[in-house]
């Protein structure tokens, strides 16, 4: 079990910890009702809150920040030598936990995506884990939810007897979401994103081989090209600047400790 702390990427701070021990702290807060936000960033994700100190502060109030792309893993051995053999896969971290939560018999509640892709999701989830205990399940509504509306997602996944969320609503929404929640919310809130649809088998995954090479981003430029381009063309080479320049020094964004409160954005 490897679980080294957080150091800092551009101002967001990633944990350098393995599978192994995310599950382990993950089922730990789940099984005593503690609050615990846990997201699995790649590069997106990462640059998000290196261009926006408001979303940065969000990220840094997180329990948890793992390096989902490989290009996260090799930027922490790049700049910490945290020396990291694997990153943290959001999509395999999902399948880990709904495992162990079959395992200690801890009850899971789906929030996000569409209800078909929801359907789906948990039928295969339980086809592979009989032993897990699906509480319930809630799409997106895909628009910002009011204090009333989020009063009432509250109350819906407490009465449902759920130990813990897996959030799918796409970053960087499900982070703010998990951000949002955590404290109204006393157990583990996963952002996790796609794994929703590689797991319901609506989105393909990219090859193990692109995805040990970092080129993970490649196959889904090539999936959603008109969606995506900007995103992956514009944020790629900024991330290599970021690392570079906190590797030699020229950039004095280190670490963003949260400090007081973030605007709310309420997406559901």
């Amino acid at each position: 079990m490897i679980n080294k702390g957080k150091y800092p990427i551009g101002g967001v701070n990633v944990c350098a910890m393995d599978y192994e021990a995310a599950v382990q702290h993950i089922v730990k807060a789940a099984l005593v009702g503690l609050p615990c936000a846990v997201s699995a960033l790649a590069v997106h994700g990462v640059m998000t809150g290196c261009l926006d100190p408001v979303h940065r502060r969000r990220l840094n109030g997180l329990d948890i920040v793992l390096p989902d792309g490989q290009p996260v893993r090799w930027g922490l051995n790049f700049l910490h030598g945290t020396k990291l053999e694997d990153r943290v896969y959001g999509p395999n971290l999902t399948l880990k936990v709904a495992e162990a939560a079959a395992r200690h018999n801890l009850p899971i509640y789906l929030y996000g995506s569409r209800l078909e892709t929801l359907e789906l999701f948990s039928a295969n989830l339980k086809k592979q884990f009989p032993g897990l205990v699906i509480a319930g399940m809630e799409p997106s509504r895909f628009r910002k939810l009011n204090i009333e509306e989020k009063a009432q997602t509250v109350n819906r996944i407490k009465a449902s007897g759920a130990k813990l969320v897996f959030v799918g609503l796409g970053c960087p929404r499900q982070e703010v979401w998990a951000y949002e929640y955590r404290e109204l919310l006393s157990m583990p809130l996963l952002a996790v994103g796609a794994a929703f649809d590689f797991h319901a088998g609506t989105l393909k995954q990219a090859p193990t081989w692109m995805q040990d090479r970092g080129l993970e981003w490649f196959y889904r430029l090539y999936q959603e090209p008109r969606r995506l381009w900007r995103r992956y063309l514009y944020l790629n080479p900024l991330y290599l600047f970021t690392l570079l320049t906190q590797r030699t020094g020229m950039s004095r964004r280190q670490v963003l400790v949260p400090n007081g409160d973030v605007p709310e954005e309420s997406y559901g």
